[in-house]
């Protein structure tokens, strides 16, 4: 790893986002998603499924101080560790834990978003929701640092006994990864002192010591949270006990046999037994991605901090595996990772079925969490792509345009009909629901969209990476000398891109921009660009394409301006002939946008139709379903059906007969706002 080359995040308060389309996403989350959110976690929003995650922290934080006031006279009531049924009367509901286990970490992910939100639109008033709502939570901790209302409510002598099934670390990386959010954005350090004392008590029963647990995380997340730690307190501490848990991770004996040895049945001593939590071998060992999605991408980003970090080259070469086993063999066209919805699950390479695909908003997010992090080792343009192809579509499709209702999984293909009818297909839902008792999709949405200035750049100390095209003015340090950049950009409507650089006094830095794999040719300042491995010198300025970045290397003087153009055709995609479901079939995609045609748009029976031989596909900028947007035409044919009474189920082959039609495609993040109806992405194709 080159590791002088090494870039991170710039900072959300040295940037401001002032692009049309991302600024609109983020609007959404600051004006409809926070506030819903908050209702939400509080129980009062009446058509939703009830969160009960405040409540459980307000009851935390009653037996907290009772613990206190009692001191060690005090004998706890023990309940029962289970899923408590909801009482018909919720307002005489007993003090217990009711929800999911790891319901604490939705208010993680929405201080996350919180903070994130105002540093791009201060509001004295949310800061103010979000301090109180700190109070309530902090004050359950315990006197030891630990925090999990789950077992602070039900029975504290069971704490750390079912890391493999329980979130107690999960709910931990969430928290940790929300109050240093909240403590960037803000100055606040209460809650970050609440996640280092958690983490203090972590590392005190977890370690290589002999009196120590050897046990890792059942869900992961912790391992990027506390790296995230220890960059914001400067403690390596936090960052050992992140390796730890990486390095211990599917060793052998394994650590969940020793929780659940009545799980371990003779002869099914195998290595399958914990793929689902990727613990079936040790990391540097895994070579393809296996289990629950978002469990292994937010792994793999941990893996990927930590290689950045140390230097660990074995762990990064297992990283660059997992990506490419991911993005060649497991990952949908939108971007979408987890095929099944068995374990929400990636399935074996290449099957990718588009009606039953499982999707998940989580995965695709952790997808881009795990792309971030491997472009901070290394400015790639494979992992900028599918960072970019991931949030424009397989993210995006899990929220609706008005930011009121979201997507769990997010398929290729969807007809009502099977969805209400069909038990294999009940997961996929023909419309957004308003939330989830497992609310983690919604969250996160608004976490990342709050945040995406920062997959938008990374920089080091004397350079400056720019991986997606958003409009943005960012401040750039270049050695106590100030650098400012404004980019102009209609993306993903419009490949045109201002790069505007402005220095108070002469300032050196090296400038990379991402050259988008879907673009053929590009220019700048009308003149054709360098290919890969070209490299020019002129007036003391060296261009260079590498790895698919132009990377310009010069002294910055006054104000600069660089025009580039990445021109978006309409292109039919075709997958690899190893994915059954989609031989003989195309997708259409312009720029970094995925197409699918709706039932609103083509009427019913979407699968009868096909492109015609001459698609002729014809892109229109449009107001459409109360946005602007670019929609897509193509010739195509369809079927003609013979009456019902007509024939036989099955009757001798006859040559098809088929009309000429135009098909109408919208953007895949687009689909289901308008109501029920058949959406598809693969079509059939001469």
């Amino acid at each position: 790893m080159e590791k002088n080359r090494q870039s991170s995040p710039v900072s959300l308060r040295k940037v401001q986002v002032t692009d049309a389309f991302w600024k609109h996403e983020m609007e959404l989350v600051r004006r409809e998603v926070i506030p819903y959110q908050w209702e939400a976690l509080n129980d009062r929003i009446p058509e939703a499924d009830p969160s009960f995650c405040m409540r459980n922290f307000k009851i935390a934080g009653k037996i907290t101080a009772q613990r206190k006031e009692m001191g060690a006279d005090y004998k706890e009531v023990k309940w029962p560790i289970i899923f408590q049924p909801l009482p018909e009367d919720m307002e005489h509901m007993e003090d217990r834990f009711y929800g999911c286990l790891f319901q604490d970490s939705d208010f993680s992910k929405w201080i996350e978003a919180v903070g994130y939100s105002l540093t791009q639109h201060p509001d004295a008033e949310l800061e103010k929701t979000a301090d109180e709502a700190i109070d309530i939570v902090c004050a359950a901790q315990q006197e030891n640092g630990y925090l999990d209302t789950y077992y602070i409510i039900n029975d504290m002598s069971k704490v750390f006994t079912n890391l493999k099934d329980n979130h107690e670390l999960y709910c931990f990386g969430h928290l940790t990864e929300g109050a240093v959010a909240y403590y960037q954005a803000t100055g606040k350090d209460k809650l970050l002192k609440a996640a280092q004392r958690y983490a203090d008590y972590i590392a005190s029963c977890f370690g290589p010591e002999p009196d120590k647990k050897k046990g890792y995380p059942g869900h992961e997340i912790a391992e990027m949270a506390l790296v995230r730690l220890y960059e914001a307190t400067g403690d390596d501490k936090y960052l050992n006990l992140s390796r730890f848990f990486v390095d211990q991770r599917g060793t052998r004996p394994y650590y969940f046999d020793a929780e659940h040895p009545e799980a371990v049945k003779k002869g099914h001593e195998d290595e399958l037994r914990y793929q689902y939590n990727q613990a079936h071998l040790p990391v540097r060992e895994q070579d393809e991605a296996v289990g629950h999605a978002v469990r292994a991408v937010y792994l793999y980003s941990g893996m990927a901090d930590i290689a950045r970090l140390t230097g660990d080259e074995a762990l990064y070469a297992a990283c660059e595996k997992l990506w490419d086993n991911i993005t060649r063999k497991k990952m949908y066209i939108t971007g979408g990772i987890g095929a099944t919805h068995m374990g929400e699950a990636f399935s074996f390479n290449y099957d990718l079925p588009n009606d039953t695909a499982y999707a998940e908003t989580c995965a695709s997010i952790g997808l881009v969490f795990f792309a971030r992090r491997m472009l901070e080792i290394k400015a790639d343009r494979k992992y900028a792509d599918v960072m970019e192809r991931a949030l424009y579509n397989g993210i995006l499709s899990g929220m609706a345009l008005d930011g009121k209702s979201f997507f769990y999984v997010n398929p290729l293909e969807s007809l009502p009909e099977a969805c209400h009818k069909d038990e294999r297909k009940f997961h996929v839902k023909p419309v957004r629901q308003k939330w989830f008792g497992c609310a983690c999709c919604p969250p996160n949405i608004a976490r990342l969209l709050s945040s995406i200035a920062s997959y938008a750049y990374t920089e080091a100390e004397d350079s400056l990476y720019v991986h997606l095209y958003m409009g943005s003015v960012l401040e750039k340090d270049c050695g106590g000398k100030k650098l400012d950049l404004r980019i102009t950009s209609d993306f993903p409507w419009d490949g045109k891109v201002t790069a505007e650089v402005n220095a108070e006094a002469p300032t050196a830095c090296r400038i990379a921009f991402r050259i988008p794999g879907w673009c053929r040719d590009y220019t700048i300042n009308g003149k054709k660009g360098l290919r890969e491995g070209e490299s020019v010198t002129e007036n003391g300025e060296t261009r260079t394409v590498k790895d698919g970045y132009l990377i310009i290397d010069r002294v910055w003087e006054g104000g600069e301006k660089l025009e580039l153009e990445f021109p978006m055709e309409v292109r039919l995609m075709q997958a690899d002939g190893r994915v059954r479901e989609d031989i003989g079939k195309a997708a259409v995609m312009r720029g970094p946008v995925v197409y699918c045609m709706e039932e609103a748009d083509n009427g019913k029976n979407l699968h009868l139709c096909s492109l015609a031989a001459d698609p002729a596909p014809e892109a229109k900028a449009e107001e459409k379903l109360g946005q602007r947007m670019v929609t897509v035409t193509t010739k195509g044919k369809r079927l003609v059906m013979q009456p019902e009474e007509a024939g036989e189920l099955y009757q001798e082959y006859s040559r098809p007969e088929y009309e000429e039609v135009q098909l109408q495609w919208i953007p895949y993040f687009a689909w289901a706002n308008r109501g029920e109806g058949e959406m598809q992405v693969f079509i059939k194709a001469e």
